[in-house]
């Protein structure tokens, strides 16, 4: 029985090459990494003390670099167990859950036809690259010059060229024996009804060949070099070999680099996907020139269980985010989520390498949000929900993305995370207030709930857990400028809330959300803040004196003692690390209410002042005066509840 390269795939695709292999060798547990898909072992074809015996999952291949076999699942068992190879199939497929594919003639007439496809797919690439470095490409050569791709990578891409002809390609195709029925189905000319003769597809363009996960060539992309084209870029149509919404650009390459880096990046564009390889970002893949689709995601999440969406920060590219988050919230699964980043000022990841460097990208990715926040910020962004009816709709509409998710579990946590953000953004019920919390707080006469910041303010997730029965605020921290200067840069609020994080760690279990996602200005306050979540997530951290550590190895230890310093010469204790634990929690939780309630006020000031500038009129106007009047009203909020710091030994009003 002869079976199909795509029937083949398939197992190889749903059985790990490493369990084939693990029932007759014992995995090095020392080189080994499982989580990564990598496994060494001493070889079981010949005798050998060390390991030197090499098993990709990704790859499906194994290599001993002590005797050179080499080879994929099939060859495993035919070799090292005696099977034939349809043995090998049949029993491998029993394992995939798949049945074995009755004798189809016209199933292997097509396999045949796939492969010839092939060949005159790669034949175009070959005939594209040396146009490329031949006199026609001499334009082509110098656009990829000044846009920054170098030689190294032009070869690696197998970037080309396809030049100003009707017909040199087919020509070139036909001389080397491919037929026109091949040609024609490669995509790689225009014929059909009302044309008498069929023509090159790509004409004067850059050429990009597009690959599979096998890395054969089967599509292309082209870029057109003249200013009145068409269409700036091209894509092959849809063949026997290539369906868009199935393929990755670079997808082959990414998924060897993901498992160094630990995740796929999704931009775009091909070029992005280049341009991000040259600067380090190997990882990096694209779909092409359509929205994400369905397939798109199970291929990321084969190789990752949360790929992060880079997209442009502008309206598009919001579109775009929109539209890949509601496509996966559906298909959600425990260890399958997203991530997305936006780029802002206009421009796409190769511009941003190309003026900022790798460091500038890397910025963007470390911002990287996970879908359940970019959902809240959709359906909470620019929003007013000053009226039950507006709150309710707004309720419905959350939890009707929830049960949008199939998966029990995955649904049970999002409604769970849901519900927080509910409560942190209308505000607690009366009772809970009183009982304090992170959420905790009653409002003064005068001053708005959450609700009517708008904006998406107030919209992290509020951890609970282990808040004072009283809330209390000192007279000295009312007073400070920790209220005053909302805008400054590193203002002694801001600094209280990371110094009070630091000094406190069991507050990163309570509040981790908000300190990750408080606005912070450019500068050392942000590095220290930027290094603390790194530390975290490498490190975990078990108390102060071990993140304090880290951060003198990193240097950034003078940048946390002058933040003390600026603590103790406020005399601002609580934010301190003698500080009792519930005098700090309570502590970081004002500064937080007040910064998050401070910024949300100034935005909305901006956002009023625009909008009389547009319409003035006296609707306008008064929005204006409403809002500077409850900034003044936050400037002047004086303590809760005096004898904050009392748990610490300390009267605050003995300061």
């Amino acid at each position: 029985m002869r079976f199909s390269p795509t029937f083949l795939d398939e197992i190889r695709a749903r059985v790990p090459i490493s369990e084939v292999i693990g029932r007759r060798v014992t995995w090095d547990r020392r080189k080994s990494q499982p989580s990564r898909g990598d496994y060494w072992a001493c070889c079981p074809f010949h005798g050998e003390k060390s390991p030197s015996f090499h098993c990709e999952d990704a790859k499906g291949r194994y290599h001993c670099f002590g005797c050179g076999v080499s080879g994929d699942h099939f060859r495993f068992l035919t070799e090292c167990e005696g099977m034939s190879f349809p043995e090998a199939v049949e029993r491998l497929a029993a394992e995939a859950g798949l049945s074995l594919p009755a004798r189809d003639p016209k199933a292997e007439e097509r396999e045949e036809q796939r492969a010839t496809l092939l060949d005159a797919l790669r034949l175009a690439s070959d005939f594209f690259r040396e146009t490329l470095h031949g006199p026609d490409g001499a334009k082509a050569r110098a656009y990829l010059r000044d846009r920054g791709l170098s030689g190294a990578t032009q070869k690696t891409f197998g970037l080309g060229f396809a030049p100003d002809s009707r017909s040199r390609l087919k020509e070139f195709l036909a001389g080397k024996g491919i037929g026109k029925a091949e040609i024609e189905g490669a995509g790689l000319v225009v014929h059909g009804e009302g044309i008498a003769v069929s023509y090159d597809r790509f004409r004067d363009r850059i050429m990009f060949p597009i690959e599979d996960v096998r890395e054969r060539v089967i599509a292309f992309g082209g870029r057109a070099m003249a200013k009145d084209a068409q269409a700036k870029y091209l894509n092959s149509p849809e063949t026997e070999v290539f369906l868009k919404g199935s393929t990755l650009f670079n997808l082959a390459r990414a998924r060897r680099a993901a498992k160094t880096a630990g995740t796929l990046v999704v931009v775009e564009g091909y070029v992005d996907a280049i341009a991000l390889h040259q600067a380090g970002f190997e990882n990096a893949v694209a779909p092409l020139g359509t929205a994400m689709t369905d397939r798109q995601l199970e291929l990321l999440w084969k190789t990752t269980p949360e790929p992060v969406l880079c997209f442009d920060g502008d309206g598009a590219g919001l579109k775009a985010a929109n539209r890949a988050a509601d496509l996966a919230l559906p298909l959600l699964a425990p260890g399958r989520s997203l991530r997305v980043a936006l780029l802002t000022g206009g421009k796409d990841p190769d511009d941003l390498v190309r003026e900022g460097g790798p460091d500038a990208f890397r910025e963007v990715l470390a911002g990287a949000r996970p879908l359940s926040e970019i959902l809240w910020m959709r359906e909470t962004s620019g929003g007013i929900f000053d009226t039950p009816e507006r709150r309710a709709e707004l309720e419905h509409r959350v939890k009707g993305l929830v049960r949008e998710i199939r998966d029990e579990s995955v649904r049970r946590h999002y409604a769970q995370d849901m519900d927080d953000r509910l409560r942190a953004f209308f505000g607690p019920p009366p009772t809970e207030a009183r009982r304090g919390g992170w959420q905790g707080g009653e409002r003064r006469r005068g001053e708005r709930p959450p609700w009517q910041n708008g904006g998406g303010g107030g919209g992290g997730r509020a951890p609970g857990g282990g808040a004072p029965r009283r809330q209390v605020v000192s007279d000295r921290l009312a007073r400070s400028s920790l209220i005053r200067r909302p805008e400054a840069a590193a203002s002694p609020r801001e600094i209280a809330i990371v110094v009070g994080f630091v000094n406190h760690p069991q507050l990163f279990h309570e509040g981790f959300d908000y300190f990750a996602g408080v606005e912070l200005p450019d500068g050392d306050l942000a590095r220290l803040r930027s290094a603390v979540l790194d530390i975290y997530a490498e490190h975990h951290p078990a108390s102060r004196e071990e993140l304090v550590a880290h951060l003198d190895r990193v240097g950034l230890r003078p940048v946390y003692e002058d933040c003390c310093g600026t603590m103790r010469r406020l005399r601002l204790w609580p934010f301190l690390d003698d500080a009792a634990p519930e005098d700090a929690r309570e502590a970081v939780r004002q500064a937080l209410h007040l910064h998050h309630r401070a910024r949300s006020l100034h935005r909305e000031l901006r956002t009023a002042e625009e909008a009389l500038g547009h319409d003035p009129t006296e609707a306008a106007y008064l929005h204006v005066v409403e809002v500077k009047r409850e900034i003044e009203t936050l400037h002047g909020t004086e303590a809760l509840i005096d004898g904050f710091g009392i748990l610490s030994g300390r009267a605050m009003k003995s300061y």
